[in-house]
Parts: structure tokens; C-alpha cells; sequence
């Protein structure tokens, strides 16, 4: 396979195998070593044997997928196939959601499929008039502020539907502060995790990318926290007297 082969399959330019090819002390992201050794039918311990080494974890480190930075460094590909291999249980537990309307494409379309199929689907969401919300907004102090994306979420949602596998809550005002400083999305058994940071939005927060790999460990952790919040939260038909439709 020739280079500029290699580089379609994989989704990267040809000098980018090029560069991977005459430095052997480079190694590629993850994504990309996973993708060039299916396409090549070989091992990644075979291609890049350093980077194996360098990831070998034990205990529950092996839930850490990956960890970014940045959520938005995360790419949007990785969040739509977590949604798209969910089959049982969507949880999307940030405090306003929005983002994902913006960055997956036929959101609404994929959320009423799964619906269809049988999964479970569930938006915890902050409550856009809340005290919480309103001190979260002055400490962002952005145009786009928190109470108008989780509209935007709750617009969204009314185009999906009334069904019986969606639900959608806020969460109870004693366990607001919590739920707006850490954001958890579960798509069965792998999560995004996003602690928020001082004063900074969403997307500029660090993300722990985990899949759960047995009990007690950091998947589990997360996520007993984010149905705890749920366990708690007010369906937005009790409200606001009224179910997204």
C-alpha cells in the first residue's frame, strides 16, 4: 500500500504517512494508529511498539480511553460514534446540552431512532431561571449565555417529540452547584466526563473520554454521580407545565 493509499483510508494527508514513515520516534494520535493498523491488517504493537508501551495501564486506568485538554479538542466524530454504538441507555447530563444540536449532524433525526429501536434517552438539564444559572452567567459573562443554550436544548428536544423513552428533568436546586461544575454523558458502557474549570465555558473544560472495563472503577464513579442527580431531578413537564413536544 502506498503511501498516498494509506492516507485516504486513514483520513490524513500523504506527507502526514510520510512524516510517519522516515521518523520512527513519531507517533500518530490514537485514532489514526487504530485506523492505519486495521487498514494495513497488523498490529499497532507492531507498528508504533513504543506508543503500546507507553499505554499499558493497569487497574481501573484502563477505563481512560483518552483525555483531552479540551472538550472541544475532542473531534465530533469520536462523540457521534459513542451515540451511534449506544443501543441500551443515552444519559446526556450537562448543564445545558446545547452544543451537541450544533455539532452532530441530524441530532434529532438520530435521537428519534433510537428512540424508535427501544433506547432509553435522557437529558438532565439546569434550570434556565435558577439562582445557580443566573451566578453561572455572570461568571461566563458571555453573549451566548447558560439559560439561552439550555433553551436551545429544550427547543431541540420539542422537535423530537413526546415518547415514551425520552425523558427530560432538571436537575433539584440543592444539587445545582454540583451538576454545573461537572458534566457527564453516558452512552452505555463508555462516558465523556468534563469537570468545568473556574470561569470558563464547556468547551474550553478538560474531558475524560472512559469505558467502563468493571465495577468500582473511574466509569462507575461518574456515573452513579450523574444518576444520583437524576434520582433528584424534576421532570421539566412539573416545572414548567408543559413536556417538550
Amino acid at each position: 500500500m502506498s503511501p498516498r493509499q494509506l492516507a485516504v483510508r486513514v483520513g490524513v494527508t500523504g506527507k502526514t504517512v510520510e512524516r510517519w514513515v522516515a521518523d520512527a520516534e513519531l507517533i500518530p494520535h490514537a485514532r489514526n494508529r487504530e485506523d492505519a493498523s486495521s487498514a494495513l491488517g497488523v498490529d499497532q504493537d507492531m507498528l508504533w511498539p513504543q506508543a503500546v508501551k507507553n499505554r499499558i495501564k493497569v487497574g481501573t486506568d484502563r477505563e481512560i480511553v483518552y483525555s483531552y485538554p479540551y472538550r472541544s479538542a475532542c473531534p465530533s466524530s469520536i462523540w457521534g460514534e459513542a451515540i451511534t454504538k449506544a443501543g441500551d441507555d443515552l444519559l446526556f447530563a450537562g448543564y445545558t446540552n446545547y452544543f451537541l444540536w450544533l455539532e452532530q449532524p441530524r441530532f434529532v433525526a438520530t435521537l428519534r431512532e433510537k428512540i424508535t429501536a427501544g433506547c432509553r434517552v435522557r437529558f438532565l438539564l439546569g434550570d434556565p431561571d435558577c439562582e445557580v444559572t443566573r451566578n453561572r452567567e455572570r461568571i461566563e459573562d458571555v453573549a451566548l449565555n447558560v439559560s439561552t443554550r439550555i433553551r436551545i436544548t429544550l427547543e431541540n428536544l420539542a422537535k423530537v417529540g413526546t415518547h415514551e423513552h425520552l425523558e427530560a428533568r432538571y436537575s433539584a436546586p440543592d444539587d445545582a452547584a454540583n451538576h454545573v461544575s461537572l458534566s457527564v454523558f453516558r452512552f452505555d458502557g463508555e462516558a465523556f466526563v468534563t469537570p468545568h474549570l473556574a470561569r470558563l465555558a464547556g468547551h474550553d473544560s478538560p474531558l475524560l473520554h472512559l469505558r467502563k472495563s468493571g465495577d468500582g472503577g473511574m466509569f462507575d464513579r461518574f456515573t452513579e454521580h450523574a444518576e444520583e442527580l437524576w434520582s433528584r431531578g424534576i421532570p421539566v413537564e412539573t416545572a414548567k407545565g408543559q413536556v417538550p413536544q
